[in-house]
């Protein structure tokens, strides 16, 4: 079932222009919506990344339906788009929704950290495993991240003492995978690569990539269906056959993962320096 949109958080930035909402199960999303300016079919690319990035265990927001009513529109003017010049509204219906670690009041969250923290995060290799998924899914937007220090134990399968706190890196904003709008795989190397070499230096092999690789390799069908059977059909509205075929087409892709990460490597020698 949806959460239901309770205030207005503030605006964020990016060319979706989400928007952070608290909601009815008292937690926040960072809010896509149905009619923003990148297309409809980005909240589709956005469900879908939730749960391939699941089924590979790369650690990403949890994701909800946020239900947006007239009501609340109405009683919230600030939530629009800015369409240069003029504003446009947002339609009230089902959104996408990336929950926020956390309270915004309260707890921070990053979307850069400096050279001297970023060993620190606890889940750095994690954008090893997020590499994979980015091959595979032809994510043509660069990889994003999120970083919040909390307790270890309540965010990540890691060992740790109970009250250890640390950096933990999220990957987000996913609407560009399958090619954003386009539902299409033109595969480029220097695509889907963090700006950050370091969280690459220790590869040094396609070994590097596991266990990532062999879980996207070894993904069982059911999950593309899981993917269909999940998607709100307004998302679709027509799009439902084509949608399909992306996911039929990602499924055939598995075998060229590895070759699609090696590619990577050799167009950007310099992020894997250990590569052999």
């Amino acid at each position: 079932m949806p959460v239901n949109a309770t205030r207005l958080e503030r605006r964020m930035r990016g060319g979706a222009q989400a928007h952070l909402l608290a909601c009815d199960d008292e937690r926040h999303y960072v809010t896509k919506f149905l009619d923003n300016p990148q297309h409809r079919r980005i909240l589709a690319n956005e469900w879908a990344a939730s749960v391939l990035l699941r089924h590979l265990q790369v650690a990403a927001p949890e994701v909800r339906v946020v239900s947006v009513s007239s009501e609340f529109l109405h009683a919230s003017p600030d939530i629009g788009f800015q369409m240069g010049s003029r504003r446009a509204p947002v339609s009230a219906g089902w959104h996408f929704g990336s929950r926020f670690p956390g309270n915004p009041h309260v707890d921070a969250v990053y979307d850069y950290l400096p050279d001297a923290l970023l060993p620190t995060v606890a889940n750095l290799d994690h954008f090893r495993g997020a590499m994979v998924f980015d091959k595979w899914t032809c994510n043509s937007d660069s990889r994003q991240a999120i970083f919040f220090r909390r307790r270890l134990r309540e965010w990540l399968d890691v060992p740790a003492a109970p009250q250890q706190k640390g950096f933990i890196a999220q990957m987000v904003d996913h609407g560009y995978i399958f090619d954003g709008p386009n539902w299409a795989f033109n595969d480029s190397p220097i695509q889907g690569l963090y700006f950050r070499p370091h969280v690459y230096a220790c590869v040094r092999s396609l070994d590097g990539f596991q266990p990532w690789l062999d879980r996207a390799r070894e993904c069982p069908p059911a999950v593309a269906d899981e993917i269909l059977r999940q998607v709100p059909a307004s998302w679709l509205d027509g799009d439902e056959g084509e949608f399909e075929k992306v996911l039929e087409r990602l499924m055939e892709r598995r075998k060229k993962i590895e070759g699609l990460l090696v590619a990577s490597v050799r167009a950007r020698p310099q992020y894997f320096p250990d590569w052999r």
